[in-house]
């Protein structure tokens, strides 16, 4: 059984039908890619996936359950976490203070610390920083942050949505390199990303959605010998 199961989605803005059927399973232990250009659809694919929309036809399922009309907070509790694009943080919170609310369904006070300190190791630049207010800092610690925010909820699925967005070459390694320690940790993930080349370096598997429907889909290795992946997204002639 998939841990995450898409099926048949159709999903609307007013009367703009962004995903046109959209099917998709992620297995467990499995990074997956999702790429696609500009306004193909993949943040509103993740948008339904964690219950920030409703779609018109079709379900999502997560372990099997029909999770389609959960709310967002709902489904962070049963496992599903998203780090958002633009990074969102509470700018007026400290880092500390911002990873304290990433586990604000938990009363495990002790866990809490411990997942606080592991936040740090992941990202050391956080626990040097972590009584300066998010707002103040770099696109890439904030970036930090949001990653280590949303795994403060003990995520089994971690949505990621263009995480190396607007980040320096160097910072856009370090975020792939996280990704892919997370993932060995036994967290599966969904990504999103622009950068083709780097989400299929690291992914298990890919699908790639153009206009809001899935044109592609195989494994990463496949994919990135694809004639008309390498020439639409990975800027091989």
């Amino acid at each position: 059984m998939s841990l995450l199961e898409v099926n048949d989605v159709h999903a609307y803005y007013g009367n703009i039908h962004a995903l046109k059927g959209v099917s998709l399973e992620v297995n467990e232990g499995e990074i997956i890619a999702l790429i696609g250009g500009n306004g193909a659809g993949k943040t509103t694919t993740l948008r339904t996936i964690s219950g920030l929309m409703k779609p018109r036809v079709g379900t999502v399922k997560f372990e099997g359950q029909d999770i389609t009309q959960y709310r967002a907070h709902e489904l962070v509790s049963k496992g599903i976490a998203m780090v958002p694009e633009g990074r969102g943080v509470f700018a007026k919170l400290t880092v500390q203070e911002n990873l304290e609310m990433g586990a604000y369904h938990r009363n495990d006070s002790e866990g809490i610390k411990r997942d606080i300190e592991k936040s740090y190791e992941l990202f050391p630049r956080l626990g040097e920083r972590k009584k300066q207010y998010a707002g103040t800092m770099s696109g890439g610690e904030q970036q930090m942050l949001a990653v280590t925010r949303a795994l403060m909820s003990q995520p089994r699925l971690l949505l990621m949505d263009e995480p190396s967005m607007g980040l320096a070459p160097v910072l856009v390694d370090l975020i792939f390199e996280s990704i892919e320690r997370i993932n060995k940790e036994g967290i599966t993930v969904l990504l999103v990303e622009q950068n083709a080349h780097m989400a299929l370096q690291v992914a298990n598997r890919g699908y790639v959605l153009q206009t809001g429907e899935i044109v592609l889909a195989d494994t990463a290795k496949v994919l990135q010998n694809d004639p008309t992946v390498q020439k639409a997204y990975l800027g091989i002639e």
